[in-house]
């Protein structure tokens, strides 16, 4: 995961490329100011010290010691664009126009080059800090009209240069200070971009979970020509063509759930006449002989099962229509679930633990549908015994709770078909084609526990008191389900 979000990233990038800027022009912009200051003070102090060495020509022979160092003083005060300190060497003589005969900062490069060289020679030299100009020049006697001899004397200028060291410096403090300035100014156009950049983005997003949440028909406004307006035109393009693609299926969705619930319906008149007739057929087949009485008892059994098929599709195409309504009654949840147990001869076969007085608004034939699947099921594919226990519920957050487990002691749920076992016309296991019930009925189970606005789950047992495998269906529907909020 980034550590900064787009936004934060684009500003920075667009900080970053100004301070690279800023940085590459103030640097460029330094060297050649620097270069131009002291080149100006280089170039004065070098002219102006080759000028007064020229001058002095004619008069080095009548030179001595005393009026050698007058000289030379006379020489520092002329010192352009500042005071010289100006040091004479003669084979083993010294003098200077300071304190010092010698200096420290003149070189032995500078020496050898100022020799050997007419015009003389210059150098830039930094002693503790301090930076230096230092200018050699040979002196020459005059010996005719343009005639020049090498006099074998050399002056040596030195003029420190801390007033240019200090402009440097101001040139860097200003570089510094005007960088600040214009990375806070470059920060607005860079929110700027930032946005223009991002506004596509976000408006791809909120059109992305428009969509999720099934809006198909949500658009993005294409502004400009752009990589980002082409986006726009695919994302629109794409959305056209999920519309299309939706609206088909659920057009195809609801002529099947039309099909099936008019082959149902249709169906009904034609299989009551055949249950009439195999429950006729049924009374009479002992008196058949076996082959016949075996082929009768078939056909009552596989009408009973399309029976069975037949009103549950029409019962989960009532849901798939919503038009499934709730009629709540206030009724005793124990007994209820009594009759229920009772109306289908299951009482020897179950288990009960049901608490008395426990009063509940739910939709009665509702209800049924729910325990006679749920037990139903527990009986056909569990073991024996199997329980049911009622209890209530009382929760901080949320209404009170009628909670219905049912439980038996068979092998369980296998865990890859835990996710499914809700599922229209699933079953456990392939093989297992033809079965008495319509693979539809724990389907239906959770519908009419959804429509009271409750939960159902399945899981296996668990826990200190399973001593037994078995699978436990749990119910959880509000005591006071259907009643509008106050």
């Amino acid at each position: 995961m980034a550590p900064f979000k787009l936004r934060t990233r684009l500003v920075l990038a667009f900080l970053l490329v100004a301070a690279v800027s800023a940085a590459t022009t103030a640097t460029l912009t330094f060297r050649e100011a620097r270069s131009s200051v002291l080149r100006t003070a280089q170039d004065t102090a070098v002219s102006s010290f080759r000028d007064e060495v020229r001058q002095i020509g004619v008069q080095l022979p009548l030179l001595e010691d005393e009026s050698l160092e007058e000289l030379l003083r006379g020489i520092a005060r002329k010192g352009k664009p500042r005071t010289w300190v100006v040091f004479a060497e003669y084979g083993t003589l010294r003098a200077s126009s300071g304190l010092s005969p010698t200096s420290t900062v003149i070189t032995p490069e500078l020496r050898r080059k100022a020799a050997g060289h007419p015009h003389g020679s210059f150098q830039r030299v930094v002693k503790d800090g301090v930076p230096y100009l230092t200018i050699g020049m040979p002196t020459v006697f005059k010996v005719g009209p343009g005639g020049a001899l090498s006099s074998g004397l050399v002056l040596y200028a030195v003029m420190r240069m801390d007033q240019e060291q200090i402009q440097v410096e101001a040139l860097i403090t200003a570089a510094r200070d005007g960088a600040v300035p214009g990375l806070a100014i470059a920060l607005l156009p860079a929110l700027l971009a930032a946005r223009s950049v991002l506004r596509p983005v976000r408006e791809l997003r909120r059109a992305a979970r428009s969509m999720g949440s099934g809006r198909f028909d949500t658009r993005i406004p294409v502004r400009g020509s752009d990589e980002l307006a082409d986006l726009a035109r695919t994302f629109n393009e794409s959305a056209g063509e999920i519309e299309r693609s939706v609206a088909e299926l659920r057009r195809a969705e609801a002529r099947a759930r039309r099909f099936a619930a008019d082959v149902s319906h249709e169906l009904r008149t034609p299989l009551a006449g055949m249950l009439a007739v195999t429950e006729v057929l049924d009374e009479d087949a002992g008196r058949l002989d076996p082959d016949t009485a075996q082929a009768v008892r078939l056909i009552s059994a596989e009408t009973g099962k399309l029976a069975v098929l037949v009103d549950d599709l029409l019962e989960i195409s009532r849901f798939d229509a919503r038009a499934a309504e709730l009629n709540t009654d206030e009724v005793d949840a124990a007994e209820t679930i009594r009759k229920t147990l009772q109306s289908r001869h299951w009482t020897d076969r179950v288990r009960t633990e049901l608490p008395e007085g426990v009063r509940a608004r739910l939709d009665p034939r509702r209800f049924d549908i729910v325990v006679a699947n749920l037990v139903g099921n527990a009986l056909r594919h569990g073991a024996a015994p199997v329980t049911v226990r009622l209890r209530t519920e009382t929760r901080e957050a949320g209404p009170a709770l009628l909670v219905m487990d049912v439980e038996d002691r068979g092998p369980g749920i296998r865990p890859e078909v835990l996710p499914h076992i809700f599922d229209r016309f699933f079953k456990a296991e392939a093989a297992r084609t033809r079965s008495t019930g319509s693979g539809l009925g724990l389907a239906i189970t959770r519908e009419n526990v959804r429509l009271h606005g409750g939960t159902i789950r399945a899981a296996n047992r668990s826990g200190a008191e399973a001593t037994s495998a078995g699978a436990v269906f749990t119910v959880e529907l509000p005591l006071n389900a259907g009643e509008e909020p106050a």
